[in-house]
C-alpha cells in the first residue's frame, strides 16, 4: 500500500532518476544560455533518419489518413522483420512470432509483464543499461546484478547465472550483447552456454539486442540461434537512426503471442502507424546506414587512440555500439560531481557510471561517440585543455 501522507506510490518512489537524460537536460540548459557542448551522454545517432524512412512517413502522412494498427503491428513490417533474421543470420522466424512495438521500451515491458509474476527475481549485468532496474521494479520485480569481470571479458557467464540462482532463486535472465554502456559483446557460444543454463534451471531468457549491425569486427549473434524459445527486443532506434520514432520489435514464442497482444492492446493500442511505415522502409536503407556506422568506427578509433593519454584509457572491450565505459579512479571517485564539472568547465556532456552500477559506477564514466567522429575529435580537444 502507498504512504496515505505520500502523493506517491511507493512503486514510482523507488525508480531512480535516468542520469543520462538529467545530463542531457543539463547540457540543454547550457546550451539554452549560448554555451557549445558536445554531447558525448546519450545514445543517440546525431545522423537523421534513412532517407527511405523519410520519405515513406512522408507518403503515409500526405494520404491524410494515420490510423490505429492491429497491436502486434502491420502485417509487411512483422514480414519483413522476420525476414531480417534470414537475411542476417541464417535463422527461421515465422513472421507470426514478431510483435512490433513502441521502441524496445515498450518491449521490456511487455516481455516482464508477460514473463514474470511480482516478486520474481531477474539477472541482469553490472554495469548495465539502468531502465533495466527501474522498469523491473515498477512492475514489482527484483533486479540482480550480475557483477561482471575482467577475466570474463566483462560479459555475464553461466557460472555467474548459477550462482545468483543458488544463492536465491530467479525467475529469469536478461542479457544484451552488444551492451550499454561498455559494448561488450557475447559470442554465439557464450549465448549458447547462458540458454543452456537458462534451460537447465528453468529460467526465462530475454536477449537486448538493439545495438545489432554496430560491430566493428565479428557480427553479434542472435540469441535465436541457441535457443528458439528466447524472447528477443530489437529496435530501429540505433543501427537505424530512428530513436524520436520509437519504434521496435519483440520475437517471441507462439505460446507468448496472445498474451503480449492482450497486454499491448490494452496498454498502448498500437505502435504508430507512421512509425512503422517508415521502419519498413528503413530496411532498405543499408548503404546508407552503412556509411552512418564507418564515422562511428573512426569515432571509435580515435577515442581509443586519445583517452589514454588524458588517463581515460582503461576501458571495456568496446566490440560494438558506439560507447566506450572508462574506469576513472585514478581521476575520482566521484562521477557524478566529475562529470558535472566535465559539462561546466569543459562543455563535454558525459554520464557518470552510478547510472549503470549502484555499486561500482562512482569510478566509471559512459563515453557515447554516437555523434561521428568530428564530436569525438572536439571533445578530445576540449578535454585534453581540462585534464592536463
Amino acid at each position: 500500500m502507498s504512504d496515505p501522507a505520500s502523493p506517491v506510490s511507493r512503486r514510482a518512489a523507488r525508480v531512480a532518476p535516468f542520469l543520462a537524460m538529467d545530463v542531457l537536460a543539463a547540457a540543454a540548459r547550457r546550451e539554452r544560455q549560448g554555451d557549445s557542448v558536445v554531447h558525448m551522454e546519450v545514445g543517440q545517432p546525431s545522423a537523421p533518419a534513412p532517407k527511405p524512412a523519410i520519405a515513406a512517413a512522408q507518403s503515409a502522412l500526405a494520404s491524410g489518413r494515420i490510423p490505429y494498427t492491429e497491436a502486434l503491428g502491420i502485417a509487411p513490417l512483422r514480414e519483413r522483420i522476420a525476414r531480417h533474421y534470414a537475411d542476417a543470420y541464417g535463422v527461421s522466424v515465422a513472421p507470426e512470432r514478431v510483435v512490433v512495438t513502441t521502441g524496445s521500451s515498450a518491449g521490456f515491458v511487455l516481455a516482464f509483464l508477460s514473463l514474470f509474476d511480482a516478486g520474481g527475481r531477474v539477472a541482469i549485468a553490472a554495469p548495465g543499461y539502468p531502465a533495466y532496474r527501474s522498469v523491473l521494479q515498477a512492475v514489482d520485480l527484483e533486479p540482480v546484478g550480475l557483477t561482471l569481470r575482467a577475466e570474463d571479458g566483462f560479459v555475464p557467464t553461466a557460472a555467474s547465472l548459477r550462482a545468483a540462482h543458488a544463492a536465491a532463486p530467479l525467475a529469469g535472465l536478461l542479457a544484451m550483447s552488444p551492451a550499454n554502456p561498455s559494448g561488450t559483446m557475447i559470442d554465439e557460444a557464450g549465448l549458447r552456454a547462458l540458454a543452456t543454463a537458462c534451460r537447465a534451471m528453468n529460467l526465462r531468457f530475454i536477449s537486448d539486442e538493439i545495438y545489432h549491425g554496430l560491430t566493428y569486427g565479428v557480427p553479434a549473434a542472435t540469441a535465436l540461434a541457441v535457443d528458439p524459445d528466447a524472447v528477443v527486443i530489437n529496435s530501429f532506434s540505433k543501427y537505424y537512426c530512428m530513436t524520436g520514432w520509437r519504434i521496435g520489435w519483440m520475437v517471441v514464442p507462439d505460446a507468448l503471442v496472445r498474451p503480449i497482444e492482450r497486454l499491448a492492446q490494452n496498454l498502448y493500442i498500437s505502435a504508430p502507424y507512421l512509425s512503422q511505415v517508415a521502419a519498413l522502409a528503413a530496411f532498405d536503407a543499408t548503404e546508407e546506414l552503412e556509411l552512418v556506422k564507418a564515422d562511428y568506427a573512426r569515432a571509435r578509433a580515435l577515442l581509443l587512440a586519445e583517452l589514454p593519454g588524458l588517463g581515460l584509457g582503461d576501458v571495456h572491450p568496446a566490440d560494438g555500439a558506439f560507447y566506450l565505459y572508462a574506469d576513472i579512479a585514478r581521476l575520482t571517485n566521484d562521477s557524478i560531481g566529475f562529470c558535472r564539472r566535465m559539462l561546466d568547465e569543459a562543455g563535454v556532456a558525459a554520464t557518470p557510471g552510478l547510472d549503470f552500477d549502484p555499486e561500482a559506477g562512482a569510478h566509471h564514466l559512459r563515453l557515447s561517440f554516437a555523434g561521428g567522429e568530428a564530436e569525438a575529435r572536439e571533445a578530445v580537444r576540449r578535454l585534453k585543455g581540462w585534464l592536463r
